[in-house]
């Protein structure tokens, strides 16, 4: 980006009224970079700070006449390449139009165009948040449907190749594959999307996942860049279908333009040979930690390629912060997924937090959160229950915790505390949150086997997990593919390509015809439930109440004061006929119950019959004549 030469009427007449007008004049410095790229009137924060990055262009100073906008302070660092300029916005009298900035240095000066935009307010279809109704549908971009041949290559960039035999290589996945292929989100009964992330990653090699961002106002051309993720997110929201953005704070790409020239000595964490970080998340807490292994899980890099930031630094804070909050304004978007969550430093997560809460009310903020143990995982959501100073601001985690349990219940032979014991156990570690229900959770993910092949390809078990995911508490992610039986590839592992979404394919699982008896077994259960779930409030919003598990079977309910679900999993290889009774507590006021799976209603529901390794789902129906009697009393 260049800046404007002083060549028109009407900029001499601005340089006139800065009182700056030279007759000799310099060749203007050429600025590579200005981030935020624009901005908007309105902001609940008033301030602004702008990265401008050229040769040279610490030994300007910068000033400006717009209305209702004063330049507060410039701050120069170690890299004369860089100025951060503070500006303070008067929402009462700055107006949405170009913002002019003079930058002079002696008799030289020239000028640069901002452009400050009106705010979007009062759109109902921006900006949603996720809740516990919804049903999120994740996607990698590059492996799920190529819409757009034209871009699979990108002159100039160092990552050029598609090979879709390689776990490594780009395979050409873009927005226009994803809008294309809406209509089957959307009949799946997903309300959102979450997409890995899209922002730029022109790195050498490996480009194609997008945790390795080499521009944060940017996304990747080879995707469609910034027109298409716009398009993206129009048509989803114009189905209704909310979308998750995948941010990182704790690295970025080694070729990221101010990795390449550091703006400060301090700009990223630096040691004397190469350190990766421990991933060990407790030390934060741990009363026995060193300060070595303190200073390693936060300072040590995730890879060698992905240089870690230090959000310390108040410079790298406020662009980390306001990138977001750019992404938000400039899209719409309703939700973040924040990757890496743990390893970012605690004052930042806290400042970035409350900054994203004082523009969006409903903006939802997830983070990962690969840990092990429901404390350790517990200490990142909200406000904890710990007597601990950190706050994350999140609205839940990534339920890491759930998604073991899951797995080794399904897997397990029953047990004290092993099998199906597991997920009522892990269910008993709730009181650890501010509020369990605002958790993600999952069967498997771009980063875990996929959940098919980790129950052995056995198709009762799928529905025993999928099953368990979309009725008991937190809001239920579903990795693409899942619903069709997408099995571990051995080369490409959980990033294989979603069959039918690449020109080349010759079979596709979009449609019924192109799927096997079994898959289309896996994705009609999947689908029913799903949209079942979406209309019943009692899973969106009930209470949930589990009974111990006994001889292999795990029932628990959930319930509102006028309404009530009962889920029962079998997992012993036997039928089981359960008796009842034991369930009053819950059961008092329903005899009977429509099982969910085949539309059936039980008219006595005293005893239950529950195939082998199955799972049963009844919708109570309350007894008219305790109905009749509440409505006499009322009366």
């Amino acid at each position: 980006m260049r800046p404007m030469r002083i060549k028109s009427l009407a900029f001499l007449i601005i340089l006139m009224w800065f009182g700056h007008l030279s007759t000799s004049q310099a060749q203007p410095t050429q600025i590579d970079h200005v981030a935020p790229p624009f901005w908007w009137v309105g902001m609940e924060n008033p301030n602004l700070q702008i990265m401008v990055h050229g040769d040279n262009i610490s030994k300007f100073n910068v000033s400006t006449k717009h209305k209702g906008v004063k330049v507060k302070e410039v701050h120069r660092l170690d890299n004369p390449n860089y100025l951060f300029v503070d500006l303070t916005i008067d929402d009462r009298k700055a107006e949405a139009d170009t913002l002019v900035l003079l930058f002079k240095k002696g008799k030289e000066l020239f000028t640069h165009s901002y452009e400050l935009k009106e705010r979007i307010r009062d759109d109902d279809s921006r900006i949603q948040g996720l809740t516990s109704k919804d049903v999120i549908y994740l996607i990698m971009p590059d492996r799920f449907a190529n819409g757009d041949v034209y871009n699979d290559y990108i002159s100039g960039m160092k990552d050029v190749g598609i090979n879709r035999d390689s776990a490594i290589y780009r395979h050409g996945g873009d927005f226009k594959g994803i809008i294309k292929h809406l209509d089957y989100v959307q009949k799946l009964g997903a309300t959102a999307v979450w997409l890995n992330p899209v922002l730029l990653n022109d790195q050498p090699s490996e480009s194609y996942h997008g945790y390795a961002a080499t521009d944060h106002f940017k996304v990747d051309p080879r995707l469609g860049g910034t027109k298409g993720y716009m398009s993206f997110v129009r048509a989803c929201h114009d189905r209704g279908l909310k979308v998750v953005m995948d941010v990182i704070h704790n690295h970025t790409g080694d070729q990221h333009w101010f990795i390449q020239d550091q703006p400060a000595s301090n700009w990223i964490h630096k040691h004397e040979e190469f350190t990766r970080t421990h991933y060990r998340a407790p030390t934060i807490f741990d009363p026995y930690a060193s300060e070595t292994d303190k200073r390693t899980l936060k300072e040590g890099w995730f890879g060698d390629h992905l240089p870690d930031l230090n959000q310390n630094n108040p410079f790298l804070a406020t662009y980390l912060i306001q990138s977001n909050i750019w992404w938000i304004e400039h899209t719409g978007i309703d939700g973040f997924r924040m990757d890496t969550y743990a390893f970012s430093e605690d004052a930042f997560l806290e400042k970035w937090g409350q900054a994203i809460a004082q523009e969006y009310d409903d903006f939802t903020v997830f983070g990962e959160t690969w840990v092990y143990g429901s404390p350790t995982q517990a200490y990142f959501h909200g406000k904890n229950k710990f007597k601990q100073e950190f706050n994350s601001s999140l609205s839940g985690v990534t339920d890491f915790q759930l998604y073991y349990a899951t797995i080794d219940a399904l897997n397990e032979q029953f047990g004290w505390t092993e099998g199906i014991s597991r997920l009522y156990y892990a269910l008993t570690k709730d009181y650890l949150y501010e509020d369990p229900s605002k958790n993600v959770i999952f069967l498997d993910n771009h980063d875990l086997p996929r959940f098919f092949s980790m129950v052995g390809e056995d198709i009762k078990k799928y529905k025993l997990g999928m099953t368990f995911l979309l009725t008991t508490r937190g809001i239920p992610c579903i990795y693409y593919g899942t619903e069709v039986l997408m099995r571990q590839d051995p080369i490409l592992g959980s990033r294989a390509d979603f069959p039918g979404g690449f020109p080349a394919d010759t079979s596709t699982k979009f449609t019924h015809k192109g799927r096997t008896s079994l898959e289309n077994e896996a994705y009609n259960f999947t689908k029913n439930l799903i949209n079942w779930r979406r209309q019943n409030k009692v899973i969106h919003e009930g209470q949930l109440m589990q009974f111990i598990p006994e001889e292999g079977l795990y029932v628990f309910f959930r319930y509102t004061d006028d309404d009530a679900v009962m889920v029962v999993m079998n997992s012993n290889n036997y039928e089981v006929i359960l008796n009842t009774d034991k369930y009053q507590e819950r059961l008092e006021g329903y005899s009977k119950g429509r099982d969910v799976f085949t539309g059936n209603l039980l008219h006595d529901i005293t005893q239950l019959r529950i195939p082998a390794r199955s799972p049963l789902v009844l919708d109570l129906e309350p007894d008219v004549l305790i109905l009749e009697e509440a409505v006499s009393d009322d009366q």
